[in-house]
């Protein structure tokens, strides 16, 4: 008889499976390249269907039309909210820029910003960092702005957020190369079973107590259910990445590139990144769109030439 073995139900990689507490999740900004800012808030609007010429050598479809799945993010221009000096892993200052109106949906707005020069009367600290939110409400995508900490990459970092300070911040400022990486919460399932959420298979139809639940809970001994079991629970909204996703097109959105608007979404009015395959999460998610952390020369060459775009 063969040996009744098999690999575990549910990657250890990924645990505890519950909801995640934000929308952006936090990054580790010493392994991230970049002369400036090191990322940038976008919102993804769909997927759509490129028609793209493949220009990979000794392929069996060079020189020929390709439709690749491609996913649309708007990407509205930023500011900075305030600035934050480290020093010993510790915020041991910060100073606010910002009053915006939109602001009060999610801090307590002040009513006299500091002055740039103040940046400069910090002598001793470690590193800095700035506290950066969206405008979504210009492109109507929605009224309530997001707010990240990201940190500066250039050497000279205080005259490099001075230049930012007050200023609208587009993509072209952050964004150069082939290749980003994008770091966002899945689509929210809810309560779902482990079938679904482990990947284990059904019993047999005659067994007692359900079919889609596991043969054991666990031994005698310990007694309790230890969290390698697969029971029910949380399905969705996890933070994950996709690394090295190619970008295939930048710009401005016109008539011509989205013909039609995306469901859920409406139409791409701004700043745009076409990348290619899927990004985790639904309409109007909130992506956090990084330099590549481990870029690899294979994605690096360049592949498709893009000639058009349908809307699904």
């Amino acid at each position: 008889m063969a040996k009744l073995s098999r690999p575990r139900y549910g990657s250890l990689q990924f645990w505890p499976r519950v909801r995640a507490e934000r929308f952006l999740p936090s990054v580790n900004w010493s392994v991230i390249p970049g002369e400036s800012l090191k990322g940038f808030i976008a919102y993804k609007a769909g997927m759509a269907t490129a028609i793209v010429k493949d220009g990979t050598p000794k392929s069996m479809t060079s020189g020929k039309k390709l439709a690749v799945p491609v996913t649309v993010l708007e990407v509205p221009p930023m500011k900075i909210y305030s600035v934050r000096f480290y020093k010993n892993g510790l915020v041991s200052n910060e100073f606010v820029f910002s009053n915006d109106r939109e602001l009060k949906r999610i801090v307590k707005v002040t009513k006299n910003p500091a002055n740039t020069s103040a940046l400069d009367s910090v002598k001793d600290f470690d590193d800095v960092r700035v506290l950066a939110y969206s405008m979504p409400k210009n492109h109507d995508i929605k009224k309530t702005p997001d707010m990240i900490e990201i940190a500066v990459g250039s050497k000279d970092k205080i005259a490099t957020i001075k230049n930012y300070i007050g200023k609208e911040i587009m993509l072209s400022d952050f964004w150069k190369g082939d290749l980003v990486d994008v770091r966002g919460l899945t689509t929210g399932k809810g309560l779902s079973g482990p079938v679904k959420r482990f990947g284990i298979s059904l019993k047999a139809h005659k067994s007692e107590k359900g079919i889609r639940k596991p043969g054991s809970l666990g031994p005698w001994h310990p007694a309790r259910v230890i969290f390698r079991v697969p029971l029910s629970g949380q399905l969705g909204m996890f933070s994950r990445v996709h690394y090295n996703l190619k970008v295939l097109s930048s710009g401005i959105a016109d008539e011509k590139m989205f013909s039609k608007p995306f469901k859920q979404y409406g139409n791409v009015r701004g700043q745009y990144i076409l990348l290619h395959g899927s990004v985790q999460g639904p309409a109007k998610r909130q992506i956090l769109v990084t330099q590549p952390m481990r870029p690899t020369l294979k994605q690096t060459r360049k592949k498709y030439d893009l000639l058009e775009v349908h809307c699904a």
